[in-house]
């Protein structure tokens, strides 16, 4: 299993938009990956420009797949003009009982 920790600062009073977007990409995402096992989008309770998308995924191949998925190309250039800098991405190994 292969976790993904993506940190996102949004431009302030573009959360909204930011939620609508994301909001239609995560339904695609849970619907044509049969590899993505968690695909959750939280907010911060200190700073409501911080996001953080908590993602699980099968194999590093499913991953792949999530990575080059015309939904994920799609949605990019909308989430870049809301987001407020570089997204920070941690890739992790789960660790199974």
């Amino acid at each position: 299993m292969i976790g993904v920790i993506a940190k996102m600062k949004i431009k302030d009073g573009k959360q909204a938009e930011f939620e609508k977007v994301f909001n239609g990409l995560s339904s695609k995402i849970r619907d044509s990956e049969t590899g993505n096992r968690a695909y959750q989008l939280c907010r911060s309770r200190t700073d409501a420009t911080q996001y953080v998308v908590l993602e699980l995924y099968e194999s590093d191949a499913a991953l792949a797949v999530h990575k080059a998925s015309e939904h994920m190309r799609a949605a990019g250039p909308a989430l870049a003009m809301l987001l407020a800098g570089r997204p920070e991405i941690e890739v992790l190994d789960a660790v199974l009982p």
